[in-house]
């Protein structure tokens, strides 16, 4: 039988963050996606909260992840803490991206990928 590979990814990227304003990890009408992705097929978004990028890693400080757009009101996913991850389904068809909110102004850096069949 034949199987079916999520080959394709963003590459893994980190950002640091220092506001409790909400940010667009992953935009999704990013032009390299839209070319790149196709609407039907599987695509997978894997993030960790690091702590502050220098080893400290608190796990009281939270980045809410949510689906949507920063000009909106994006549809809450969960809590990320410090040191925790995740891996989520996410679909490039209706252009939602992938937005994180802060808790506090206290600096957190998160890594990130984006992987995804073409």
């Amino acid at each position: 039988g034949a199987t079916t590979d999520i080959e394709e990814t963003t590459g893994f990227s980190r950002r640091k963050l220092a506001s409790t304003t909400p940010v667009d990890l992953i935009t999704m009408a990013d032009a390299s996606l839209l070319l790149e992705t196709a609407d039907s097929k599987a695509a997978k978004v894997y993030i960790q909260n690091v702590g502050d990028g220098k080893g400290i890693i608190d796990k009281s400080t939270y980045v809410t992840v949510s689906i949507g757009d920063t000009g909106g009101t994006p549809q809450p996913i969960g809590r990320l803490y410090g040191g925790d991850w995740l891996l989520m389904p996410v679909t490039t068809a209706d252009n939602k991206d992938v937005v994180v909110t802060p808790s506090t102004n206290d600096a957190v850096v998160l890594e990130y990928v984006m992987f995804f069949e073409v």
